[in-house]
């Protein structure tokens, strides 16, 4: 009899967790339909265009000072103190083209992280609903490698509810 009590004390746990809902979805699948996801890379792409437009006007820009200090350096006529001022001119321009690049660079990603939070939010939003609603215990995504396993026959892929629960067709 105690052997009996103790074997079903130890399959009780495995019958709880046989009865369990797992599902899955796929992120790669769901972000690029989003009207938000569409915006936002559209948007960053402009903010990108807008910084390289001005990153090369500023190139052309030392580009054209740089071949006036070589005109001049070659110019024997030319007072040292010019030429050594127009030097300093062009290494300063250069390490303000080198601030700029770098501050573009910050200002797109912080951008980008701005935008995809909201979106991120929205989708968690309706990853909660999709697995409240099915009564899931897990909901994984499984674009994003980070879980090294899922079996998708015992698992049920939501992507197409995660995509209705948010506007997607």
């Amino acid at each position: 009899m105690k052997k009996i009590l103790i074997m079903m004390l130890m399959l009780a746990p495995m019958s709880i967790f046989a009865q369990q809902k797992f599902a899955h979805f796929n992120m790669a699948n769901v972000l690029p339909e989003m009207p938000e996801y569409q915006a936002a890379s559209t948007d960053i792409q402009k903010l990108g265009q807008q910084y390289q437009v001005e990153l090369e006007r500023l190139q052309k820009e030392y580009q054209t000072k740089a071949e006036e200090l070589q005109r001049l350096s070659n110019d024997t006529s030319t007072a040292q103190a010019i030429l050594q001022s127009k030097a300093t001119d062009l290494q300063k321009m250069q390490q303000s083209i080198e601030d700029f690049y770098q501050a573009s660079q910050q200002d797109m990603q912080k951008q980008q992280a701005e935008k995809m939070e909201a979106i991120q939010t929205k989708i968690l939003a309706a990853i909660k609903k999709v697995g409240e609603a099915g009564n899931y215990v897990y909901v994984v995504d499984i674009s994003g490698g980070a879980i090294p396993f899922v079996n998708e026959a015992l698992s049920t892929d939501v992507t197409a509810q995660v995509k209705a629960e948010l506007g997607i067709k």
